[in-house]
């Protein structure tokens, strides 16, 4: 079943041993075909803007027949949302839908309902609470996993800063948008089994130029391939911005 209709600023320097916490992570399932995604696309850019949390934007294809193949989409994006539709219990999917912390799912234009559900997951313990860390140096990623409890997946997740399109048919047919943190990849590059872990990765994973960003989620599975709660999450950029 389908239903249509229903991010980040650099953060403050802190000191070397001292970490910076998101507020949370935000999971955007939107498309170039939907009339109803527009408003959830500029909320997703708020976001981003404020700084404080990972924002991700995962371009569906299941709205292509509508008129508009959507440039930036995928299949890998869609069963990521059809995964998720497993984990909550959910018969479909729908866009916008934000998923928050692989926890809960809200509309993703409902900006104040994102972030008070955010909060509430802080306050209820889940949020997240593992240190992860990822910055640049030289032709190589460094990312740091802290101490917690229980096992999960390390996911990186790379996507491109910003992309303007030209939407020429469909049911957004003549809008320019700006889209943000669009997905173009997601790729499990280890697991955590609670004690803290380093990983490397090549830089060039970022792409050419400074348009290029991951995000690193530490998040837990329901089994091989249904994700669950995410425990902590960073984000870094071409230009070594980390979030």
């Amino acid at each position: 079943m389908l239903a249509c209709g229903f991010g980040l600023a650099a953060m403050p320097a802190v000191a070397d041993d001292e970490t910076v916490k998101p507020a949370g992570v935000v999971e955007l399932f939107t498309s170039q075909g939907c009339s109803s995604c527009p408003p959830a696309d500029a909320a997703l850019k708020k976001l981003i803007d404020d700084g404080k949390v990972v924002a991700l934007s995962y371009h569906v294809d299941y709205w292509n027949y509508l008129g508009w193949a959507d440039t930036l989409a995928s299949k890998d994006n869609t069963a990521r949302q059809y995964a998720y539709a497993k984990m909550l219990g959910r018969s479909g999917v729908y866009t916008p839908q934000a998923v928050l912390n692989g926890r809960d799912h809200i509309n993703g234009a409902d900006l104040d309902g994102i972030n008070s559900r955010l909060s509430a997951m802080n306050s209820t313990g889940k949020g997240l609470d593992v240190p992860v860390e990822a910055s640049v140096r030289k032709d190589e990623i460094d990312i740091k996993i802290g101490a917690g409890s229980g096992k999960a997946n390390v996911v990186v997740v790379y996507f491109n800063r910003e992309q303007l399109v030209d939407v020429k048919k469909g049911e957004n047919s003549g809008k320019r948008i700006s889209y943000w943190h669009s997905v173009r990849d997601i790729q499990t590059i280890g697991m955590w089994d609670g004690k803290p872990a380093d990983f490397v990765l090549p830089a060039s994973v970022l792409n050419e130029g400074d348009n290029g960003g991951c995000a690193v989620l530490l998040q837990k599975m329901k089994d091989s391939e249904t994700p669950g709660a995410i425990l902590g999450a960073t984000t870094v950029m071409a230009d070594n911005t980390a979030n």
